[in-house]
This record gives C-alpha cells, sequence and structure tokens, in this order.
C-alpha cells in the first residue's frame, strides 16, 4: 500500500482538531484527544505539530486567509445594500467554521503572542472594511449617516460579530451550536445600520431580516 504523504496527516490532524475545538471549545481538548480522534499514536501527532498550540496557531493561520480575503471583497467594487447581506452572511460562515476561536478568544489572545497581534489586524480590517461599506452606502444616497455615525456604527458592528458566539454560549451554554444562532447575529449586525437606510433599503431590510431569520 502506498504510504500517504506527511502533508495529508498534517491535513488530518487540522481537520479533526478544528472539529473537536468547535464541539467542545479548545482549552477542553488535548492533543492526546485528538490522537485518538484520529486512531493514531501521540508520538505521530507530536511528529507534525510538537503541541497544542501549535495547531492553534495552523488553524488560525489558515483562518486568517480565508476572512481577510472576504473582508478584501468589497473593497474591489461599490457595495450596495442588497450586497451588505451577501458580505455579512460570508463574514459570519468564516465565523462560524472556526467558532472556536470567536468562543475562546480572549482566553486565545492571552496565551499565543501571535493571535493577539494578528487578530487585532483583523478586527481593525473588519472595522475598515466596515466604514468601506457604510461610506458607500451614504455616497450611494442608500444610507443617511455623518462622518461620526459612520465610525460609531463600524465599530459596533465589528463588536457585535466578534462576540456574536461568546453571547450566545454565555445565554445558554448546553445548547447545541448551529448556524442559525448565525443567522440571528448577522440580522443583529446590519440591524445597526437600518435607522439609517433611505426608504427604499429599510423596506429591503425589513423583507429580507423576515426572510433570514425565518
Amino acid at each position: 500500500m502506498e504510504k500517504k504523504p506527511k502533508r495529508r496527516t498534517r491535513e488530518r490532524i487540522l481537520e479533526t482538531a478544528l472539529r473537536l475545538f468547535n464541539e467542545y471549545g479548545e482549552p477542553g481538548v488535548t492533543t492526546t484527544s485528538i490522537a485518538d480522534e484520529m486512531n493514531i499514536s501521540p508520538g505521530n501527532l507530536y511528529y507534525h505539530y510538537h503541541s497544542k498550540d501549535k495547531i492553534v496557531e495552523a488553524l488560525f493561520a489558515v483562518f486568517r486567509d480565508e476572512i481577510e480575503n472576504t473582508l478584501a471583497a468589497p473593497e474591489s467594487r461599490p457595495v450596495h445594500a442588497e450586497d451588505a447581506w451577501l458580505f455579512l452572511h460570508l463574514v459570519f460562515e468564516a465565523i462560524y467554521k472556526y467558532r472556536f476561536l470567536y468562543r475562546d478568544i480572549n482566553e486565545l489572545v492571552s496565551r499565543h503572542r501571535m493571535l493577539e497581534t494578528q487578530f487585532k489586524r483583523i478586527l481593525a480590517h473588519k472595522t475598515r472594511t466596515a466604514v468601506a461599506i457604510l461610506e458607500g452606502l451614504v455616497r450611494a444616497g442608500e444610507m443617511k449617516a455623518s462622518a461620526l455615525d459612520v465610525e460609531v456604527l463600524a465599530v459596533n458592528m465589528t463588536v457585535l460579530a466578534t462576540y456574536w458566539l461568546s453571547y450566545e454560549f454565555a445565554r445558554n451554554p448546553r445548547a447545541k451550536e448551529e448556524s442559525r444562532a448565525l443567522a440571528r447575529g448577522a440580522f443583529h449586525v446590519i440591524s445597526l445600520a437600518a435607522p439609517y437606510l433611505a426608504p427604499r433599503e429599510r423596506a429591503l431590510f425589513d423583507e429580507l431580516a423576515q426572510r433570514y431569520l425565518s
């Protein structure tokens, strides 16, 4: 039988770790439990990743690339109110895929210097992107807001999107996490801007909100 390449084993370790971290939380998962889940020896796992911290850092690097690419999308062309829903949906999809990072973010950044530095940059990018979208809506006449309104809204949207999963978990720790929780999060984020939307865009928001939360 042909021996599997080492890279494939590394991928399987990351896939398994991501699933276990998302299900049980990063603090509750050990390298031994990851190895047991994969039916490999702890030594085999250690050969590829010398510690759980290295696994976390590798997963974060993949997440960082995905979220940065998503956040860069609105910079390529003007975004209208209809596009904001799709963009926010894509952002929350990335958050859900790597939800352990968001649920355990305070603990993770306190332990990992690299995560601390890089997550700051992601937060700043989220805020810049929110500002760019909001300013685009103002220029297009789809939203009426001052420069200060835009600045405050962008920060509030970033905070809400970042800590929504922590809120959901604290509200009901024993509930099974599901994508519907992310739909609620996306709704609440965009609802921050709803009072500033022009009548046509506000009507669109109300219509999409009903469909999004149903």
